[in-house]
Formats: C-alpha cells, structure tokens, sequence
C-alpha cells in the first residue's frame, strides 16, 4: 500500500529516472533471456526427436506382433490332446 502511494507522489523527472532504469534493465537482462530461449528450444528439439524414436518403435512392435501367423484355437486344443493320449500306458494289476 505504501509503495503505490510513493509511485503516485513521483515528481516527472523521477519518472523518467524509473523509466530509464527499468529500459537499462530490461535490456542488460536481454542476453540472459536468448540464451534461455536457445536453450529451450534445444531441450524442446531433444524431446521430440525421442518421442519420434519411441514411437516408432512402438510401431514397429505392433506390426511385427501383428505380422506373426495367428494362433486358432483348434489348435491349441489339438496340442494338448496329443500331449496327453490316454491309451499309451496302462496301470498293472498287480
């Protein structure tokens, strides 16, 4: 509450002196800020290139699961009944 009390009270010339500090800092931050942006960029660029990498692997995945001979079900039936025939041993009485 005080400080925009202060700010209502300044004289033009302080105003400018504001204004003039505020513009040499601003652009004595400018350097500072397009590295960051650089940087970000960069960071941004990494992500998506392993988003693209991950993702077609993915998809590679998918249609070499999909590319496999499928599986019916009468077939795996048939494996397990010649797994297990019934009639080759027999129990001795004994």
């Amino acid at each position: 509450m005080e400080n925009q009390q202060n700010e209502t009270q300044l004289t033009p010339e302080e105003l400018a002196v504001r204004k003039e500090e505020m513009k040499q800092f601003y652009d004595e931050s400018l350097p500072y800020l397009e590295s960051q942006v650089k940087y970000e960029k960069l960071l941004t660029e990494i992500e998506e290139a392993r988003f693209k990498r991950a993702n077609w692997q993915y998809q590679w995945a998918v249609l070499m699961e999909n590319s496999k001979a499928p599986v019916s079900e009468d077939d795996e039936d048939d494996e397990d009944e010649v797994k297990t025939p019934a009639s080759e041993r027999k129990l001795k009485k004994g």
